[in-house]
């Protein structure tokens, strides 16, 4: 017998409506619902494997009648791996025995939005994979700029779906929960679907950051072949390898044109601008030129591009007579161009670097809901957006990293954790063959692993256990003070291997923390963490974040958590400032304006729609601490001096590595 009872919250953690065709029973998740377990395996940054065979089975919606968890779920999931790999950071691997959950725009936009490629093409998202090098963006001199970077993850799913129709003609399929940049800031297409709308989404008053819709491919037919072979001809430039192939291509096809045509038609003159471009063109510094010393062929060029309506005008001949046809308006003209024309010497077409506005009207007319399910897609890439038809468009980095569970920013993280329950016994299967290299493994990199639910579940003895006989070194990121129930195992583990930790701490103030981190033990429980750990051997220095201006801050404040980190033996003491990423600047900017309205300017004016505060402010931060540090240091003994603290836990490590303490550097990485 199928049945629903206790599952259609799971249902709804993986986004599927009531009626969708998986089968339930017993708690058993078939098909669809597994290949949704399968994506929650994988942390942000791990490399992705493509799509996994399936050995998980069960999936099991537990809540506890006790006060610590009330109102919480907790989806307990069998893994299919435990060692994440991890790139671009000190360390090689990571495991994640919980995992937290995401904001709700996890599935995005429709199947045929096109999005723009590192070569500059289009592909439709449906269509890209794994792998896939396209264009997202960064902020840079005060403005948004093109960058290359890579799909790291690709889901689809069925979700109700509204087109979004902007004031040039753009039109963009997309769920609700989808996210676009504004000259306002990242909204969602829609507000809460339930309740009051707290979260900000798109009005008619919003207008898009991008160039509006892309142009579509020319058609390749043999017209645009004798067209482009009429402006390579005629061009008479020196061309590279690419467009040579192409030329052989269409020579063996075409018969080599010599006259000019008395009607061409559009994919001739596509073709011809592309062949000209390819033989003569150049794109730099944000100028897309077209050079040629013959009058006539710079009137066919300009008549081509009054036939597509590109702005250009013609430059005035130079000393030895060569002419230019400079396409004007900037990066909306000039990806019209590259789309219409298709050249064959892509690196011509480069945009990185290229600032994205340009003269468009991307005002939001209307948000119109379609009434029906579509299938949805959305990827993970390392800029966190992508351009979808000419919008920049928000991926699926959750809070703070989660990117795989269609959740609420704003209450599911902290009310719903997947618990990978047989991650030991995986583990201990990984480790064990031969392939294993015994390489650094990082814990706390994306979900903690000493959360409250750990005092239940008791996943991390048996974790580090199989760590240690496995040779293998390892570090652990906790704000948990749950870590000091297991200095018998980590003692242990530290005969064998190197064992490093790090505590997070932001902040002394009582009112503040339970303000910012209810449910996470005191500070003064966490330093007396840091002071317990370091005292059985283990290496272990705090975190001094998130530090947030004009609420932990205060110079005072700072001096004094610096000096209690140090008086517990910290290895290292390290600033990081508060880190506004989309996904976190949703949920905390309601907060601040909520319970300290004082800061909001301050705080638009340090952040300026940036994820990370002014880099003046940053600095100030960071030397005061370590000025602080030192003094507190030489107050208190430096461990790396065989301090109180640190006397045994500089004997296990100096032994083991040569060295005393991780780079603060390589740990401010592990957040």
């Amino acid at each position: 017998m199928v049945t629903r009872i206790g599952l259609l919250d799971a249902m709804r953690l993986y986004g599927l409506p009531a009626n969708h065709p998986v089968a339930f029973s017993e708690q058993v998740f078939d098909t669809g619902g597994m290949q949704r377990l399968a994506d929650l395996q994988r942390a942000p940054g791990a490399a992705p494997r493509g799509l996994p065979q399936l050995p998980l089975k069960v999936a099991n919606v537990r809540t506890f009648d006790t006060p610590e968890f009330a109102g919480m779920k907790f989806l307990e999931v069998e893994a299919s791996t435990a060692l994440n790999r991890v790139k671009g950071m000190p360390f090689a691997w990571s495991i994640n025995p919980y995992r937290g959950c995401s904001h709700a725009c996890t599935y995005c936009v429709g199947g045929e939005t096109p999005i723009l490629m590192a070569d500059g093409r289009t592909r439709p998202i449906a269509d890209l994979r794994i792998g896939d090098r396209i264009y997202g963006t960064i902020e840079s001199r005060a403005c948004r700029r093109y960058a290359v970077t890579e799909v790291l993850d690709h889901w689809q799913t069925v979700k109700q779906a509204y087109r979004v129709i902007l004031a040039d003609g753009t039109s963009i399929i997309a769920s609700g929960d989808h996210r676009f940049l504004s000259d306002r800031g990242w909204k969602h297409v829609k507000g809460a679907e339930h309740g009051p709308p707290q979260r900000p989404h798109l009005t008619t008053d919003d207008r898009l950051i991008g160039t509006g819709a892309f142009e579509e491919a020319p058609k390749q037919d043999a017209n645009y072949r004798r067209g482009y072979l009429h402006g390579m001809i005629r061009g008479e430039g020196h061309t590279a390898s690419e467009a040579c192939a192409r030329v052989r291509e269409y020579r063996l096809r075409e018969r080599p044109p010599y006259d000019w045509p008395d009607s061409p038609d559009d994919e001739w003159a596509k073709g011809f601008l592309a062949g000209v471009f390819d033989a003569t063109g150049s794109y730099s510094d944000g100028v897309l030129r077209i050079h040629n010393a013959a009058a006539v062929v710079a009137e066919r060029v300009t008549s081509s591009l009054k036939r597509f309506c590109i702005p250009h005008v013609v430059e005035s001949p130079r000393s030895n007579g060569c002419r230019g046809v400079r396409v004007c308006a900037g990066p909306r003209q000039h990806l019209r161009f590259f789309h219409l024309t298709d050249p064959a010497i892509r690196r011509k077409c480069s945009l990185g670097g290229r600032a994205v506005n340009g003269p468009c009207d991307l005002r939001v007319e209307a948000i119109e809901p379609l009434g029906v399910e579509l299938p949805l897609y959305d990827i993970t890439t390392g800029t966190g957006d992508f351009i979808a038809n000419g919008a920049i468009s928000h991926n699926c980095f959750a809070r703070p990293t989660h990117a795989y569970l269609n959740l609420s920013p704003r209450g599911d993280f902290e009310k719903t954790v997947v618990v990978k329950t047989n991650v030991a016994q995986v583990l201990r299967r990984e480790l064990a063959k031969p392939s294993w290299k015994g390489e650094r493994v990082a814990m706390g990199t994306n979900t903690d692993p000493y959360q409250r639910c750990e005092g239940r579940y008791s996943l991390m003895p048996e974790i580090i256990s199989n760590l240690a006989e496995s040779r293998t070194p390892f570090s652990i990121l906790t704000k948990g003070t749950m870590i000091t129930r297991d200095l018998g195992v980590l003692s242990e583990a530290a005969e064998q291997v190197p064992v490093t930790a790090a505590m997070t701490i932001g902040m002394l103030e009582d009112k503040l923390w339970r303000s910012i981190e209810p449910g996470t033990p005191s500070p003064a429980a966490r330093l007396s963490a840091v002071k317990a750990l370091n005292e059985a051997g283990l290496p272990t220095g705090v975190m001094l974040a998130p530090i947030m201006p004009g609420l932990n801050d205060d110079r005072e404040q700072l001096a004094s958590l610096v000096d209690r980190a140090a008086a517990a033996g910290a290895t290292h003491v390290t600033p990081i400032v508060l880190h506004l990423r989309p996904g976190v600047r949703e949920v905390f900017w309601p907060w601040l304006e909520q319970e300290h309205p004082e800061l909001v300017d301050r705080y638009h004016s340090l952040y300026r729609r940036r994820s990370q505060a002014a880099e003046e402010y940053r600095k100030g931060v960071t030397s005061f601490v370590v000025e602080q540090r030192k003094l507190a240091w030489h107050r208190h003994g430096n461990p790396k001096d065989a301090g109180v603290h640190g006397e045994q836990a500089r004997k296990t490590w100096t032994a083991r590595s040569g060295a005393f303490a991780e780079d603060p550097a390589e740990q401010l990485k592990l957040l």
